[in-house]
This record gives C-alpha cells, sequence and structure tokens, in this order.
C-alpha cells in the first residue's frame, strides 16, 4: 500500500493554486509543490493540520492509502 493525498482535488475545488495555499498556511511553496505533486516522501502533523483547517477537511479527506503498489 502507498500512501497518497487529495491535496490536487481539495485545491480544485476551493479554486486555489499552491501560491494561495502556500500564502494562507505560511508552508513553503516547495512544500506544498512536492505534495501537489505527489512527490513527497513524509509529512509532518503540522502540515497535516495547517491543510486540514484551510479545507475545513479531517485527515481522511487529505489523505488516503492506494492499495496494490509497494
Amino acid at each position: 500500500m502507498v500512501v497518497r493525498n487529495n491535496l490536487r482535488v481539495l485545491m480544485a475545488k476551493h479554486k486555489m493554486n499552491i501560491q494561495d495555499v502556500s500564502d494562507a498556511t505560511g508552508l513553503s511553496r516547495k512544500s506544498i509543490s512536492k505534495l501537489y505533486h505527489e512527490e513527497s516522501v513524509q509529512i509532518t502533523f503540522d502540515v497535516i493540520a495547517r491543510i486540514c483547517k484551510l479545507f475545513d477537511c479531517d485527515v481522511d479527506d487529505l489523505l488516503y492509502l492506494e492499495k496494490g503498489e509497494e
């Protein structure tokens, strides 16, 4: 299983771009970009909390497990 994220989907629903998310959360543009393109290898609880707060969502709205890949 692989952990994936729905950041791209959440951003589209809220009509936000990477810079908008960076500005609203205080996270670096590079960090948001890596998450958006699913290139991140780790994510801290603080980052998860900031993104969930911005989009008023739960962790399971942001992250999910994709079966079949190792």
